[in-house]
């Protein structure tokens, strides 16, 4: 048994948590791409991404609890909220699931993110990352229903915005049946946050050109670099090992890049190792992690 809650980390492990969300999100967006139903096999594969590395990386990633959980206070009895009882954590799973799957006369795409990322959260189906997990599969849903074609739309930093009435909501969901103030708030963040979405992407194009433009000023290092810098684009936080196996490059080649990256303030190495080194795309981060992550 643990109990569910926030633990203060390091820079480090934020970093780690963050690139570990973007994994998780592009291993659900390519299986949906690859035309893989919305699944409990394809929540199970995210999750396994989501909690690979860093905190929660041995809380069972990747599987379904077989033990009880809980929210707030030191024990069930003092929970502000127990989810299901591990024996009905796959039959409830199935249930939405089968929610997810079915036609349900015209419900519109956004009331069946909301449904069901209340329906996850409920459930709690893993020892640790059900909040970041259950964020992620409302931009599944809206990919998945046609409403978007990239993964654009995140609502975490609303979410914690309004942290204490995201909390209550749920909880009045789940004690009296409130889900008309629930559609409320999601239809609002949904809003909001497709507003911030636009502005987000327009950085992120700004900063993408313009990193890339300080690349092409050093002739001598720049065909390399720019591939470490799309590589970076494409996996914020990385090492020279996934240089030389995602991007068939050699070790020395792809240090003495990603050198040139950091000499130019682009990208920046974490651990302080000789071997095994980590680097980050510091602003690429910032912008994706405004408002902090996970709730």
């Amino acid at each position: 048994m643990f109990e569910l809650e926030e633990v203060p980390g390091t820079p480090f492990d934020d970093v780690v948590e963050v690139s570990n969300y973007i994994a998780a999100l592009e291993r659900g967006m390519a299986r949906l791409r690859e035309g893989f139903p919305l699944s409990n096999r394809l929540v199970r594969e995210m999750h396994a991404a989501l909690m690979s590395r860093g905190r929660g990386s041995d809380k069972l990633p990747g599987e379904f609890r077989r033990s009880q959980n809980w929210i707030g206070g030191t024990r069930p009895a003092t929970a502000r909220f127990v989810p299901s009882p591990p024996q009905e954590v796959e039959p409830c799973m199935a249930a939405l699931e089968r929610f997810l799957h079915e036609e349900t006369g015209g419900l519109p795409v956004l009331l069946r993110a909301a449904l069901a990322h209340v329906q996850f959260e409920t459930i709690h189906p893993f020892l640790d990352g059900n909040g970041r997990l259950g964020r992620l599969l409302i931009a599944l849903v809206l990919h998945q229903g046609g409403l978007l074609s990239q993964p654009l739309l995140y609502l975490s930093l609303y979410f914690k915005q309004h942290r204490q009435m995201y909390y209550d909501l749920l909880d009045r969901v789940r004690t009296a049946g409130d889900w008309e103030a629930w559609l409320d708030f999601f239809l609002d963040g949904v809003e909001q946050t497709a507003h911030g979405a636009v502005q987000t992407a327009r950085r992120l194009i700004d900063l993408f050109e313009a990193d890339n433009r300080r690349v092409q000023q050093t002739p001598r290092a720049a065909a390399n670099a720019l591939r470490v810098l799309a590589a970076l684009r494409e996996r914020p936080v990385l090492t020279l090992k996934y240089l030389r196996d995602a991007h068939t490059m050699t070790f020395p080649t792809a240090a003495k890049a990603m050198q040139s990256l950091i000499g130019m303030g682009v990208a920046r190495e974490l651990t302080g190792q000789r071997r095994n080194r980590v680097f980050v795309y510091d602003a690429y981060l910032a912008i994706l992690n405004e408002g902090g992550e996970p709730l």
